[in-house]
């Protein structure tokens, strides 16, 4: 549908996903149900094997929930959709990389969002924030995953005082992946994404399962389960033909064909 507000873009492997809702691609329940719908095709769909995130427009990616569409009865605790906010928060056995190509501003919602991508390419002028606490609300996706993915005491920084992050000290800090200029963004998106499909398919759902796994097991036991084939992932490549095929292809020299099975 042209009217609505999740455009996508597919090309081979590869599905871009672009938040298009004027003027600040805010999100609202509905929408949010949406880019569950369009994450959890792209989950289900054996041809797909990488997604990009990004926003329409040049300043905004996603400032995160529409208190707009709140103040008109959307309900925080809501239905969100088979993902949870934004259609990838919550959604389960998701084992495909995601790569969030921040185009502008990101803060609140639209943080938690970026940060539930694998990987994050940003524009120089990019900035980032969590404001919740300037509006007597909590970041709770955020303050379970910010201490985890950055350092301790910067996450907290953002948390409680709700201060801007411009590209350079998102990057330095280990938020962003890479900083590109406004014009290359989504070409540097493109291109990894394009990487990332000529890898080997079930090596990267192991991958993402056994981290996803692990975040809250110690280490033996994480360990443990992906020895002993615990893992649905791991168990799935540990019998497949693309195994063999990397070891075949690592004999004789050659690039090795990847099917994903």
């Amino acid at each position: 549908m042209t009217d609505s507000p999740i455009k996508t873009r597919r090309e081979g492997g590869i599905l871009e996903v672009t938040l298009d809702r004027p003027k600040a691609n805010a999100i609202d329940l509905k929408t949010s149900r949406q880019m569950g719908d369009v994450f959890g095709a792209f989950r289900d769909d054996p041809e797909l094997r990488v997604a990009i995130l990004t926003g329409s427009g040049g300043k905004f990616f996603c400032p995160g929930w529409d208190l707009k569409a709140a103040a008109d009865g959307d309900e925080v605790d809501g239905d969100y959709g088979i993902g949870g906010f934004g259609g990838l928060q919550e959604l389960p056995n998701l084992n495909k990389p995601v790569i969030a190509a921040i185009n502008g501003i990101c803060c609140g919602g639209g943080l938690e969002l970026a940060i539930s991508c694998d990987m994050i390419l940003a524009a120089d002028h990019a900035s980032f924030a969590l404001p919740e606490i300037r509006s007597g609300t909590v970041a709770d996706a955020a303050s379970i995953k910010l201490p985890k993915r950055i350092p301790y005491h910067i996450a907290m920084d953002m948390l409680l005082t709700g201060r801007w992050l411009d590209v350079e000290e998102a990057h330095r800090w280990g938020l962003v992946n890479r900083i590109c200029s406004a014009e290359t963004l989504m070409d540097n998106a493109w291109d990894l994404a394009r990487l990332l499909e000529s890898g080997p398919p079930l090596v990267f759902a192991a991958i993402k399962e056994v981290v996803r796994e692990a975040e809250n097991m110690k280490f033996q036991d994480a360990l443990d389960r992906i020895t002993s084939r615990q893992l649905e992932t791991v168990d799935r490549l540990y019998g497949s033909e693309d195994l063999m095929e990397g070891f075949k292809a690592f004999a004789e020299k050659r690039e090795p064909v990847w099917k994903g099975k």
